[in-house]
């Protein structure tokens, strides 16, 4: 879902090397040797991967698991926003992948068909709770192999720059606990910006395919979050919108504060507000723990990065942390042959249980995992750090709840109305019927009723 070098890619990298000898081994069982490369599959393995900002290192990976074991390693990475219509594409073919993805309950209601049971096989027991794995009654269907966080990613220098101003109300990052406060920081700095050096108090919020998942579904679950929170559920049928007040002040505080204006955000690309806040010309800029990799190594500094909760102006909310979840479940192809259904989990246990496989999640890609064997691999990303520092506070982590939003359409519509009022050829009345009523319809349609 973990952000991003979100442009058009789609990259195919074909490995191959002479297959080991021996016979395969049936699907259930995953081979007690390949956590050290010693794969006794004879099969290949394709993953079509999700997350295009990692696809040099998967590939990469691919290699050194082809090198030590010789078993083919595919790996195709999806260009942003096309995952599941390329994932429809792969899957008709006779070479379909092994190894794919699905984003949570809504997606592996799609694709459960295609998926293996994985109950048996060595990776799934390296899981650290089944809170991590997808299940289908006793059937465990997915894996997630990442975990993540987003939030307000923040510039700690200008911050502080703009509490030691003479005409700044708030004058500490402790006090910076709720919508009031971050409603009052932003619009100070966007009348100072001058003074601070800046463009604007917030990047850009791109409304174009490479940027607007970051509002249509990541903003939008926190009021998601806080109405199922009331209602005690974990999905529904039908959305109340109980927060959308609250996600319209947040939105409108957005665009109003920001390094451009609202009517310009169609064009507004996640490169533009990559380099925006990498370049110190804003201070603020949603995203997640993903976008280090595309924001290090700029004018700002990894000590001068940190992260605060998306407030909304939720009672309680002074307690709220960063949004943590999963949006990356690992599925395998039934359908794939038994041979190539063995490489398959072999590979997969392997990056999870080798050095290299788990240096490159956790050090070079900066994931965080859900896998026992990650403990001495956790990466140094400070954005990761800032969510520990929220977790050692007893913050209560926002949920993910998007992966149960009804369909990609309901997301498409959503930020269809949410530009269309940014721009002013549409009311907020528009977001509301986008958000309620499709959310009804949609589900009544991806449920077959």
């Amino acid at each position: 879902m973990k952000r991003k070098r979100l442009i058009a890619l789609l990259l195919t990298a074909a490995m191959t090397g002479s297959l080991l000898a021996g016979c395969g081994s049936s699907g259930g069982d995953s081979g007690s040797g390949s956590g050290s490369g010693e794969s006794k599959a004879t099969g290949k393995v394709y993953y079509l991967n999700f997350k295009p900002e990692q696809a040099d290192q998967w590939v990469e990976l691919a290699q050194q698991y082809t090198d030590e074991t010789g078993v083919q390693v595919d790996v195709q990475t999806a260009a942003s926003g096309t995952y599941e219509s390329q994932l429809k594409s792969e899957m008709a073919k006779d070479e379909a992948p092994t190894l794919f993805q699905v984003n949570g309950p809504v997606g592996l209601a799609t694709w459960k068909d295609y998926c293996y049971d994985l109950s048996d096989s060595a990776v799934y027991k390296d899981v650290s709770s089944d809170d991590y794995v997808l299940k289908d009654g006793d059937q465990v269907l997915g894996l997630a192999y990442v975990i993540e966080t987003y939030g307000i990613i923040y510039n700690k220098a200008i911050l502080n720059d703009y509490f030691a101003a003479d005409w700044s109300t708030i004058k500490s990052i402790d006090d910076l606990n709720n919508f009031e406060a971050l409603k009052t920081v932003a619009e100070e700095i966007q009348a100072h910006k001058d003074d601070l050096g800046v463009q604007g108090a917030f990047t850009s919020a791109g409304m174009d395919s490479s940027s607007d998942w970051r509002f249509k579904t990541h903003l939008a679950n926190v009021p998601i979050y806080y109405e199922y929170k009331d209602e005690g559920i974990s999905s529904t049928d039908a959305i109340k919108g109980t927060y959308l007040d609250n996600f319209k002040q947040i939105w409108d505080l957005y665009l109003n504060n920001s390094t451009c204006d609202p009517s310009m955000i169609s064009s507004k690309t996640a490169e533009d507000a990559n380099a925006e806040f990498s370049l110190g010309e804003a201070v603020f800029y949603q995203n997640g723990t993903w976008a280090y990799n595309d924001v290090k190594d700029n004018e700002v500094a990894d000590e001068d990065m940190g992260m605060l909760p998306i407030y909304i102006g939720v009672d309680g909310e002074e307690n709220q942390g960063l949004c943590t979840g999963s949006e990356n479940y690992w599925c395998v192809n039934k359908n794939a042959s038994e041979e190539d259904i063995q490489a398959t989990l072999d590979f997969m246990q392997w990056v999870v249980e080798s050095d290299e496989g788990r240096d490159m999640l956790a050090n070079q890609m900066g994931f965080v995992t859900p896998f026992t064997t990650f403990s001495d691999y956790l990466p140094s990303n400070p954005l990761v750090q800032a969510n520990e520092e929220y977790n050692e506070a007893g913050k209560t982590p926002v949920s993910w709840n998007f992966t149960t939003m009804p369909s990609e359409n309901w997301k498409n519509n959503l930020g269809s109305a949410m530009l269309e009022y940014a721009q002013g050829t549409g009311d907020w009345d528009g977001v509301v019927t986008a958000f309620v009523d499709g959310w009804a319809t949609e589900y009544a349609a991806a449920n077959g009723e």
